[in-house]
């Protein structure tokens, strides 16, 4: 096989390694890279590929790119940092918070309604423009006067862009930070995890473009056009081609525009699968970081058409597994039970917003090595 593969990995994960460089050979991947913790220690540490899609930029070690709806795990990180330290109740109405969230009916939505897509507000009635998505408080007054388009609690619609902002808001309000500021200052820094919610300009030179599935950089959605699922991506829309430009790097879109490597996605969530602390570093308490697998909603989603069970902002696997991941492709999955965390980032997009088989194969890979 002649696609190097670089990086560090456990001899016992070698596997890895090997999945990695066929899935680049075969074209299924441009660049890539995966990571694994176990005991918070990082045992895989892999990358390869191309960071265009003219060959001419090798992916390197410090390579990010942009992760979708990875970013979403983030944010709930953020939410659970102050939930730990009793500055948020995600029992407690969001309106206690924000205030003005309050309108049109909307004075009970809870906050976990909001970290479980669950709040009515999965996209918007108006429609933005690309310039009005990165304007922090244009959207967030837009969710705060919105009226929500199902009972909050009843069910789950995926809130594919707008919980990022809900989310935000709330830790805004809280915090007095934007969730990118309090999301460095609390979480990235600390951990000196490679991963930033608005990229500073200095940091635009390592950032692989992103390859997207059709020509026109669109996420494609069919439907009736007053269901919840084809209002939810009609606005805001998405297209992937914004993601090249500095307007989109460089805002706060906490739903979608985090940008880092599978190095640091897998750091990060090594804090929770191994209850709250890693590497000496504790962020949070056990019982918060065991939180996020108890599960508070399941049932078909309106808008992802699938079965779907959330405990505090991740999907649940099964006991002690949750994971969520990004448009094209992006993953991470955390395991309290085997204490690991595993990432996967990439910048060839697959259609569709559920993985797709490369992470499911590097994942099997290392689960078969770290059982066998």
């Amino acid at each position: 096989m002649s696609t190097e593969i670089h990086g560090y990995c456990d001899p016992r994960f070698e596997n890895v390694r090997d999945v990695l460089a066929a899935s680049i050979e075969s074209g299924a991947d441009l660049g890539a890279s995966f990571a694994a913790t176990v005991d918070g220690e990082t045992v895989v540490n892999l990358w390869g590929g191309h960071q265009d899609e003219a060959k001419q930029r090798p992916w390197e070690e410090n390579t990010i790119t942009n992760v979708y709806s990875t970013t979403k795990t983030m944010s709930f990180l953020c939410a659970l940092l102050l939930a730990d330290r009793g500055e948020l109740d995600f029992d407690a109405p969001v309106a206690q918070y924000w205030p003005e969230f309050a309108q049109n009916g909307k004075a009970e939505v809870k906050v976990w309604h909001v970290m479980n897509h669950a709040a009515g507000l999965s996209g918007l009635e108006v429609r933005v423009s690309e310039a009005e998505l990165y304007d922090w408080d244009k959207i967030t007054g837009l969710l705060a006067a919105q009226k929500p388009w199902w009972t909050p609690g009843s069910a789950t619609g995926y809130h594919a862009i707008t919980q990022g902002f809900l989310i935000g808001e709330i830790v805004r309000r809280i915090s007095g930070q934007s969730i990118g500021e309090f999301f460095q200052t609390e979480i990235a820094r600390p951990l000196q995890a490679d991963f930033f919610i608005g990229v500073p300009l200095s940091e635009f030179p390592r950032i692989s473009d992103l390859v997207p599935p059709n020509s026109k950089g669109r996420l494609e959605v069919a439907g009736d056009a007053d269901s919840v699922r084809v209002k939810t991506f009609r606005s805001p829309a998405t297209n992937a081609l914004a993601s090249r430009t500095a307007d989109w790097r460089r805002a706060e879109i906490p739903a979608a525009n985090g940008h880092g490597n599978a190095r640091s996605v897998a750091k990060i969530h090594a804090i929770l699968a191994c209850g709250g602390e890693a590497n000496g570093i504790r962020l949070m308490s056990p019982e918060t970081a065991a939180s996020v697998m108890q599960s508070r909603i399941s049932g078909e989603d309106l808008v992802l058409n699938v079965p779907m069970s959330f405990g505090l902002g991740f999907g649940i696997l099964k006991p002690q597994v949750c994971s969520w991941g990004g448009w094209g492709g992006s993953l991470v999955i955390i395991d309290q039970e085997a204490r690991s965390s595993i990432a996967y980032v990439m910048n060839k997009m697959h259609p569709g917003l559920m993985g797709d088989t490369r992470s499911g194969t590097l994942a099997t890979a290392f689960y078969r090595s770290l059982k066998g």
